[in-house]
């Protein structure tokens, strides 16, 4: 099976294995949606801070959710390319939804528990053996509106790839 799948693959590519990332829809819709999330966190972070902030362009959180945009973007790719009804759809669009949960519940969660952390860290007094730690980040997950709106971007990414 796993030889016919790469005989299949350099069949395509006209024996360049090296040319099927080039041509694989899936990949290139997750990557270049990943890619747009972030460049576009550098300006809705300016909208929101009034300042350019180049570290967003490879952090995480903010807006839009880069990891919805990712598999957002991945799933619908697998859907258009090989039907909603293949299995490959269905473990895209199962694992696309773990994603987001985790971004906009356990993540967003730890994000607030580490901004408390750090407030208990400022008001401890200079001699206390803590307060010298590092501040953990605070800028973990997503709310729902950025996972939102990273699986509507993931999703117009795909869409626009696959239909052009």
């Amino acid at each position: 099976m796993a030889r016919d799948v790469a005989a299949l693959s350099m069949a395509k590519t006209d024996g360049s294995p090296e040319l099927t990332s080039l041509t694989n829809l899936p990949f290139i819709s997750a990557f270049l949606a990943f890619a747009v999330a972030q460049f576009l966190k550098l300006f809705t972070s300016w909208f929101k801070e009034k300042r350019w902030d180049s570290t967003r362009l490879i952090g995480s959180g903010g807006m839009p959710s880069s990891h919805s945009a990712t598999v957002v973007a991945l799933a619908t790719a697998i859907g258009l390319q090989e039907g909603v009804d293949a299995s490959s759809f269905a473990l895209a669009a199962v694992l696309a939804s773990v994603v987001m949960y985790d971004a906009s519940g356990i993540r967003l969660h730890a994000g607030r528990q580490a901004e408390l952390l750090n407030q208990i860290l400022c008001e401890l007094p200079p001699e206390h053996p803590l307060s010298s730690v590092r501040p953990l980040r605070e800028l973990l997950g997503h709310t729902p509106v950025q996972v939102v709106a990273g699986a509507i971007l993931g999703f117009l990414v795909a869409y626009l790839l696959g239909n052009s």
